[in-house]
């Protein structure tokens, strides 16, 4: 099971030319209050090849959202940049495996 398939939507964004921030909307208090617990930011750090300690994580209550801000590996539209508008970065993390454990405890 995916993170995709269990949350609202992932989206992410430019956020300067230097940072990434992806969006987890998870729709509901219940959905939210899981995925703060499933998702762990060494995992996301992982799959994006980045030191734990550039990961900023935002866990958003009121709006059933966590936000990931990731720095990016090359400065937005240099000539090595291939997403300058950061909505690739969602993608991957759509994918992130999760336990099978459900959602309703």
């Amino acid at each position: 099971m995916t993170l995709g398939e269990q949350v609202l939507k992932v989206r992410s964004k430019n956020a300067g030319p230097f940072w990434v921030t992806i969006d987890v909307f998870c729709g509901s208090a219940e959905v939210y209050a899981q995925m703060t617990r499933r998702i762990e930011t060494e995992q996301v750090a992982r799959l994006f090849d980045t030191p734990l300690q550039l990961v900023k994580r935002f866990d958003i209550a009121d709006l059933h959202v966590i936000k990931f801000s990731i720095p990016r590996p090359v400065v937005q539209g240099s000539r090595w940049d291939r997403d300058m508008h950061g909505a690739q970065w969602a993608c991957l993390l759509e994918e992130l495996p999760l336990d099978e454990s459900p959602l309703c405890a």
